[in-house]
């Protein structure tokens, strides 16, 4: 989606309902300066109040995400697009997340094995050791468990019996037996136990 094009039409939209950002703003329960973000295309609505924004500038959803009142001819078409696009977004949004997953998760270890190793080799008093060891497994395990958040919202699972692909309970995923990003679970479709594949996409390839 061209988010330049989208800012430069919420804003004709809000000046030709005779609004001023703060008004939207306050309409909305967001700042002004989100509204001058959207306006030039630095970020998008959130999509939690998109159907409002929609209504306040009297046009559609499909209207919004195509940066222009879309014709009925068009609509349908248009609509498809949008859609397509936002799935591809979703995706590399997902791909991103992961490898940032990656980078807390090497960096966690890194803290907690390396506070671990610097605690029982290097000489310092007692109360400096301990403190040293207790500062590692809080850093890390935090780091961990945040790296595992991430896993479990990005993307989905795949069930090995069914197909079905899910986003489970976060307790699912942190006590399940796991190689890499495969974890033995139990679909919430099927109600089988299997050993599930993490994939970016809902629909099947």
């Amino acid at each position: 989606m061209d988010q330049i094009k989208i800012g430069k039409f919420i804003a004709e939209r809000r000046k030709n309902q005779g609004l001023t950002q703060m008004h939207l703003a306050e309409k909305l329960n967001v700042t002004d300066r989100a509204v001058s973000k959207w306006e030039n295309g630095k970020s998008m609505p959130d999509s939690s109040i998109m159907l409002e924004l929609c209504g306040i500038l009297k046009i559609t959803v499909n209207d919004l995400l195509s940066g222009e009142v879309v014709t009925m001819e068009l609509y349908n078409k248009q609509l498809e697009q949008n859609l397509i696009e936002m799935i591809k977004e979703k995706e590399e949004a997902n791909r991103r997340n992961l490898v940032f997953e990656n980078v807390i998760g090497i960096l966690s270890a890194v803290i907690l094995f390396g506070r671990t190793f610097t605690a029982a080799f290097v000489s310092m008093v007692e109360w400096a050791r301990i403190c040293l060891i207790v500062a590692g497994f809080v850093i890390g395990f935090t780091g961990l468990l945040f790296a595992l958040r991430i896993e479990q919202t990005a993307g989905y699972y795949r069930c090995g019996v069914c197909g079905h692909r899910y986003v489970p309970k976060y307790g699912s995923v942190l006590w399940a037996m796991h190689f890499g990003r495969t974890r033995y679970m139990k679909c919430p479709k099927c109600g089988k136990r299997s050993w599930q594949k993490k994939v970016l996409t809902k629909d099947e390839e």
